[in-house]
């Protein structure tokens, strides 16, 4: 079985994706791209025409022979990378407790946490020489609502689901990241805080951003 390929930008929502690769022990191709891909990497087009990150290919086969999978959904792709060689203790199968839960808060993580991130990046940060850098606060203050769900479900609570490190965790934990990252982190609760400082300080976590940041070190030394 070959390796799966995963494009994507240090730091960008592609970590959660390598972040899951290191957890599970998934061997992958990683290729880190220069930010952003579409201006800077433009034969990625190719691989991908929204030239979006991340993008996880994935040479298969069956009793029908070869055939190749494509992703470019975060969330999806760590779900798949620790699930890809059978069940783990990273995902929850149905009939599990919290089954339902771990779905719900996988698909908020970037529906309705990461989204408005997004918007505030745009707006307040690449391109506030627009004039909409208002509209982008807006959205940053959007972003720290919606915390609320996580921040109650964690009441008591280690981790999101099933009362261990899942999926649902790398892709809520991956916003709250990118949080800190970006000058959004004032509006982020303490009881958030520690829980990400828990995430971060896991051994793949550590694994997964150090090996994204040495290709992109070496990306800007070739550059």
């Amino acid at each position: 079985m070959t390796k799966p390929i995963l494009y994507t930008c240090a730091r960008s929502r592609g970590l959660r994706a390598t972040w899951a690769a290191e957890e599970a022990g998934v061997d992958i191709d990683l290729r880190v791209l220069p930010f952003p891909p579409r201006h800077m990497a433009p034969d990625y087009l190719q691989e991908n025409p929204l030239g979006t990150v991340p993008l996880l290919i994935d040479q298969l086969g069956d009793e029908m022979g070869p055939y190749e999978s494509r992703m470019t959904e975060s969330c999806a792709i760590a779900h798949y990378l620790c699930s890809r060689g059978g069940p783990s203790d990273f995902i929850v199968l149905p009939g599990e407790r919290d089954y339902a839960e771990y779905l719900d808060f996988t698909y908020h993580a970037d529906a309705t946490i990461t989204f408005p991130q997004t918007v505030f990046m745009r707006f307040a940060i690449f391109e506030k020489d627009k004039g909409l850098e208002e509209a982008g606060h807006a959205y940053a203050k959007w972003f720290h609502k919606r915390l609320v769900k996580v921040e109650q479900r964690l009441e008591g609570r280690e981790y999101l689901c099933a009362d261990r490190f899942t999926v649902a965790d790398i892709c809520v934990g991956y916003a709250l990241i990118l949080a800190q990252n970006v000058g959004l982190d004032e509006g982020v609760p303490d009881s958030l805080k520690a829980y990400r400082e828990r995430l971060t300080a896991r051994p793949a976590y550590k694994r997964a951003f150090e090996r994204e940041e040495t290709q992109r070190k070496a990306l800007e030394t070739s550059n």
